[in-house]
């Protein structure tokens, strides 16, 4: 009998040295270990005579972050929450190093008066597929970022082909997509909507007398004027071009488009833009051409858009610093009222 048990146990070891398996033994009544993890502590490092002396106890090896993960494993399975102990942790090498462990054990003599004298399991390594594991979570961690990183880049190109470059108004190409938009939207519920037409007065001659970056810094201060007035979510403030500004103004009447235009053109009067570092300013004038869409008139946000243009003409023959409005959006004759401060006979751009 005794034979055969010993030949038994040299087909366990066998089979269990094959697989890379180590069998161990615990009594948990007495915390006793009665089989050491011989080959586990081999893996890391200790001598024969080191595991024999029993100076090392594996359970002063476990990282301090897996030790309690550990114990509610074996918790757990005590109290039959769970069918098998299973757990993976790190322990400390000889060397210093933290390697991967994995434990699979049951209790087998549950049925007993005193269960949990054996529990029997193994330990084995799987130092390499954490590290795969680790490598993966950081690459897919690295991918997290780069596809932030990405979303960030596109938004910012998004706002960049949608706004001008120079102002950080919305761009011609914006406009004319969300100024189609919303009048669209007009002619479906019917309800008002006025655009205005701004252009600085003389311009060349701001860049003639103070050269072209003052003339961007005057640009700038009449945009910034511009989207004073938006309100936000609602109105449409674009650089159109050159020294041109459009602003849409979503349920808005012609009053009150001619309103916000003349508010528009006394601030700009009153601007004194810094042109160097020396304290030169420069002031200037815009003249605005307004146009409201009715119920009726022709449709198209382009052909709103050339009215107020030809309105814009209008108040530029009539001496500039003017604000002009279409009576009558898509007339061939130009019935119109312009608005102009009398005291203000300026006309143009001032150079201080």
């Amino acid at each position: 009998m005794g034979d055969k048990e010993d030949l038994n146990r040299e087909r366990l070891e066998l089979v269990l040295e094959a697989a890379g398996l180590d069998l161990w033994e615990n009594d948990l009544v007495t915390g006793q270990v009665t089989h050491k993890a011989t080959k586990t502590f081999l893996e890391l490092g200790f001598t024969e005579d080191e595991i024999v002396s029993g100076v090392q106890d594996i359970y002063g090896l476990f990282h301090p972050g897996d030790l309690d993960i550990v114990r509610r494993a074996v918790a757990d399975h005590v109290q039959g929450v769970t069918p098998q102990y299973r757990a993976e942790f790190r322990l400390r090498s000889k060397a210093g190093e933290w390697i991967w462990f994995a434990n699979y054990g049951r209790i087998m003599d549950r049925s007993s008066a005193t269960p949990g004298k054996r529990l029997i399991g193994v330990t084995f390594n799987i130092h390499d597929r954490k590290q795969k594991e680790d490598e993966i979570a950081q690459i897919n961690r690295q991918l997290v970022e780069q596809n932030q990183l990405l979303q960030t880049l596109n938004a910012a190109l998004e706002r960049l082909a949608a706004n001008d470059a120079l102002t950080g108004l919305a761009n011609r190409r914006t406009l004319m997509e969300l100024g189609a938009n919303e009048c669209k939207r007009s002619e479906r519920f019917e309800h008002p909507l006025s655009l205005l037409v701004v252009d600085i007065d003389l311009f060349k001659a701001v860049n003639d007398a103070w050269g072209h970056l003052a003339g961007d810094r005057v640009i700038c201060a009449v945009a910034h004027a511009c989207a004073a007035r938006k309100r936000s979510g609602v109105d449409i403030v674009a650089r159109f071009g050159g020294e041109e500004f459009v602003i849409v103004l979503p349920e808005t009447d012609g009053a009150s488009a001619l309103h916000v235009a003349e508010s528009l053109r006394r601030d700009v009067a009153a601007l004194q833009v810094p042109v160097n570092d020396s304290g030169g300013t420069v002031s200037v004038t815009v003249s605005i051409g307004v146009t409201t869409w009715r119920e009726g008139a022709c449709a198209g946000f382009e052909a709103l858009l050339n009215q107020a243009d030809l309105a814009l003409y209008r108040a530029k023959q009539t001496g500039r610093n003017a604000v002009y409005c279409a009576e009558e959006p898509c007339g061939d004759a130009m019935p119109a009222r312009w608005a102009r401060d009398p005291q203000d006979d300026t006309g143009g751009a001032r150079l201080n």
